[in-house]
């Protein structure tokens, strides 16, 4: 406390004392504890604001001090009057001393601020220079941001058909009872004739956390691995009836599902094939571990681990259903979170698609900033589909000179991708471009192997966004352009040439052709090693594999009855049969379905795929939850009783 303050309660001390007091004849003496109840009236913080006031201030205090002394020996009721007149001049004399700072007050507030400035490194402010990094760093982080809204395909049907239409179709396919608590979800929407995961027997477990990304496993209980062993001796048998024997007994086992759905595709029933995903997807997220989060972009799944490989498989299948409903957008979103599981690996290499569901959901700004700030750690620009898609959205964006520089590099970098895509939009091929050899050489010559699968999936993928009339002048225009600079034996033609014979020179990476399995455009090109038998559940494991479960081999069929003990053995198989003769083994590699059908080596095969839909057609309409079961189960009984 200063010494002017100091000085000022000394005063009033003064002033309540009983001997300073003016005494009257007539007036009798005032209680001390009135005088003190008088007094305390004041305010007593302003004496906090006081000591804050300037030197002018401190002599106008001084002043009132002096005046306070003349009027002890005066009445008592003229005091507060004149007390009243000098606030008022100490409020405009603040004032004033608020717009002229004294020396004395700017060292105060330097002495504030550099407390401050103290403060704030503490707490973790940072300079200006890092502060750009935090904001860039948050651009980037909102580029492959995740919205919930935007996982659910009804949200972007809506937006479409209009909410009547889908509320309606909702409630045809409702049914009455009564509905348990269930866990919520984001990817799909349960569904009530589903069989809940209770106890399903899969679980996810955190296995470390590093520089703030969360790695996970899913794990298996000893039950679902008796059920998984099952499952690949049922795949090994080419026998679709084991199989809905084994969703017969446990609707929630993830890879049969997903086997069970190729089936479907092979007899073209696409509805119960997308189901049959959503069901496994469904499965897997209700066994997310807590901390695992589809939005944040930190959490991490190795492929390399074999139970991990079922959710990028399924999520793989089912973005692929969304987009041949025309939910692009929706697509567009599990892309994006597919591609956070591992952002570096890319095991399915969904940035060969991710162009093209951006470019369908016009989100043509989304990719030009994806592409701007990935291509330095992914090399986006090297692959053909992004080369063509960066261009295209350019141009809708109206940067029409960037567009043109872009799409003219995308031709003299992929020039063989220019026929096949005139030729899927059936569009009349201009004479100059159809007789210039640059675009017609023979593909051995300036397609490497490696690329050749490349422009034949991003020619099948999107040759319907460039059929857009818009499109085929700018398309034209720059064709011309790029044939006027291949004709002035421009330098960057034979650069772009070498560039591609040395990038794609090597063998086909298991992530692309992983991909154009997943995609279904592998037929009629050659991915992997004649000796090497495709899953559809699990395409092409990493050379490096964690595996926990090992492929059994392949069943054979024992019918000699005078071994009893090999009778025995072959009974245990699920596709024992002792009347079915021995066939010849065929020479080369087993074959999967798909594989056999082409070559016609199981001719009751596609007849048991159409007994197999009918027969989860079935299941799937006939399951219902086990609360509503006993709901039904109790009505049949109250009816029975009735009759009796």
């Amino acid at each position: 406390m200063s010494s002017r303050v100091l000085r000022k309660v000394q005063t009033e001390r003064q002033k309540d004392s009983p001997d300073n007091e003016p005494v009257s004849d007539t007036e009798p003496e005032l209680p001390i504890g009135g005088a003190r109840r008088k007094q305390f009236n004041v305010n007593r913080y302003d004496l906090l604001n006081e000591q804050s006031q300037s030197e002018s201030e401190v002599k106008e205090d001084d002043n009132e001090t002096e005046t306070a002394k003349s009027c002890d020996g005066q009445n008592v009721q003229e005091c507060p009057k004149k007390k009243r007149k000098k606030k008022k001049k100490k409020n405009s004399g603040k004032h004033a001393a608020n717009q002229h700072r004294s020396s004395e007050d700017n060292a105060d507030v330097d002495e504030v601020e550099r407390s401050l400035r103290e403060v704030n490194s503490l707490l973790g402010e940072t300079p200006q220079i890092v502060t750009e990094s935090r904001k860039a760093q948050h651009h980037q982080k909102s580029i492959l941001n995740i919205q919930h809204k935007h996982l659910n395909p009804n949200n972007e049907l809506k937006r479409i058909f209009g909410s009547k239409v889908i509320q309606a179709e909702h409630k045809r396919k409702s049914r009455s009872g009564s509905r348990t608590h269930l866990k919520t979800t984001w990817m799909v929407a349960y569904k009530e004739h589903w069989q809940q995961a209770n106890k399903s027997g899969l679980s996810m477990a955190l296995l470390e956390t590093k520089d703030g990304i969360n790695y996970f496993v899913y794990e298996h209980n000893q039950n679902y691995r008796q059920v998984e062993n099952r499952f690949l001796r049922a795949v090994e048998s080419l026998n679709p009836d084991t199989i809905v024997s084994i969703i017969n007994d446990y609707p929630y086992h993830v890879n049969a599902l997903i086997q069970t759905s190729d089936l479907c595709k092979l007899s073209e029933d696409l509805a119960m094939a997308a189901e049959l995903i959503e069901q496994a997807l469904y499965y897997l997220e209700v066994a997310f571990h807590p901390l695992f989060s589809v939005t944040q972009g930190n959490c991490r799944l190795d492929y390399r681990r074999q139970e991990n490989r079922a959710l990028y498989v399924a999520m793989f299948k089912h973005l692929a259903f969304l987009g041949g409903r025309a939910c692009n957008r929706t697509a567009l979103e599990f892309c994006k979170l597919l591609l956070s599981l591992d952002p570096e690996g890319d095991p399915v290499a969904v940035k060969l698609s991710i162009d093209f569901y951006a470019l369908r959901a016009k989100e043509y700004q989304w990719l030009v900033d994806f592409v701007e700030q990935s291509d330095i750690r992914f090399y986006l620009m090297q692959l053909p589909n992004f080369s063509f898609s960066v261009a295209m959205a350019r141009f809708y964006l109206g940067d029409v000179v960037k567009a043109n520089d872009l799409l003219q590099d995308a031709l003299l970098m992929f020039p063989q991708a220019l026929m096949p895509l005139l030729e899927k939009c059936s569009i009349q091929i201009d004479k100059r471009v159809s007789q210039h050899s640059f675009f017609t050489m023979p593909d051995e010559k300036n397609t490497p192997k490696a690329l050749a699968p490349l422009i034949t999936l991003f020619v099948s993928r999107n040759c319907h966004i460039w059929k857009d009339a818009v499109l085929l002048p700018w398309l034209e225009k720059n064709v011309h352009n790029v044939l006027d600079r291949v004709d002035q034996n421009d330098p960057i033609v034979q650069d772009y040439f070498e560039k591609r014979m040395r990038r794609f020179s090597g063998p086909i990476p298991l992530s692309i052709a992983r991909h154009i399995i997943l995609s279904d455009e592998h037929k009629g090109l050659q991915l992997t090693a004649d000796s090497e038998v495709i899953m559809s559940f699990d395409p092409l494991p990493p050379k490096d594999s964690v595996n926990v479960y090992e492929r059994p081999l392949p069943a054979t069929v024992v019918n000699n009855s005078s071994n009893p003990l090999l009778m025995f053995l072959g009974s245990l198989m699920p596709d024992f049969n002792p009347n079915q003769p021995v066939a010849p083994v065929p020479e080369g590699p087993p074959l999967d379905e798909a594989q056999a059908v082409e070559r016609g080596d199981n001719t009751d095969f596609r007849r048991s795929v159409v007994s197999l839909v009918d027969a989860m057609r079935d299941l799937l309409n006939n399951i219902r939850p086990e609360q509503q079961r006993r709901n039904y189960d109790d009505a049949d009984d109250s009816a029975d009783d009735d009759l009796t």
